[in-house]
């Protein structure tokens, strides 16, 4: 599994990706995280799924990239050349792949900010190879293990925020999933592409970095449980039968 979270505020886009790797009884560390910078282009690409669709489309995607002549001026542009690199790969190997009893499974999260791009943009990609574009209704995506995360984003995350508030919180989003998830894991690479710098910022954090950030939570969280208003669980204590159980609320 994977978990890469692509998160848009205001000021600009936060990516995060862990870097575990399962292939059968095989953990292995890989990057899923590409970044694309020249002139007054900066693109990063994050994917999942099915590690042979990913490689092959991502080594097209590269070699595209390294032989354009002139660069994209807008970002949808790159997008449609990413979707473009699925479709051949699905042309290529997509028949032989399901006929295997596999799917053909490729997510793609794309963001940045290119030369006639007003704003940085951030967009989700398909294996069917359509898109849609992340924006300030619901400034974040997730491909991979994206149930764990969810609810601290849903319940935090604004599109007004910062982007230091935005790392901090998908951290805790990429947190909850590796504790529940046991292929997800360190090390993260994070990514920022702040607005109308037209650069990415990128840095990988070993587990030992967050650590003593993942245990501040789960503290933060245990002490909050204990301080939840709690005199609405005597209804159903007072039925039983122990008192010590059965102890007026604290």
């Amino acid at each position: 599994m994977t978990f890469c979270l692509a998160i848009k505020v205001k000021d600009g886009l936060v990516g995060i990706a862990d870097t575990r790797v399962t292939s059968g009884s095989e953990i292995i560390t890989a990057r899923k995280v590409s970044v694309y910078q020249q002139h007054n282009q900066s693109i990063f690409l994050m994917t999942s799924g099915l590690r042979s669709v990913r490689d092959k489309a991502l080594t097209y995607f590269d070699e595209l990239m390294e032989e354009r002549d002139e660069p994209f001026t807008r970002l949808f542009q790159a997008v449609n050349a990413w979707a473009d690199q699925i479709r051949r790969v699905a042309t290529e190997d997509k028949k032989a792949i399901e006929e295997s009893g596999l799917q053909f499974n490729i997510y793609g999260l794309m963001g940045g900010q290119l030369a006639h791009d007003k704003e940085p943009r951030l967009y989700m990609i398909y294996p069917q190879a359509n898109w849609v574009e992340i924006g300030a209704g619901s400034p974040y995506s997730i491909i991979g293990a994206s149930g764990y995360g969810k609810p601290v984003l849903d319940r935090t995350l604004k599109y007004e925020d910062t982007m230091r508030f935005a790392m901090k919180v998908g951290c805790l989003a990429f947190d909850s999933t590796r504790i529940s998830a046991a292929d997800v894991d360190f090390p993260l690479d994070v990514v920022v592409c702040p607005r109308d710098t037209y650069q990415i910022y990128e840095h990988r954090f070993e587990k030992s970095d967050l650590e003593p950030i993942s245990n501040w939570w789960q503290d933060r969280l245990r002490m909050l449980v204990r301080e939840l208003p709690s005199e609405w669980t005597q209804t159903i204590l007072d039925k039983l039968p122990d008192p010590a159980i059965a102890s007026p609320p604290v």
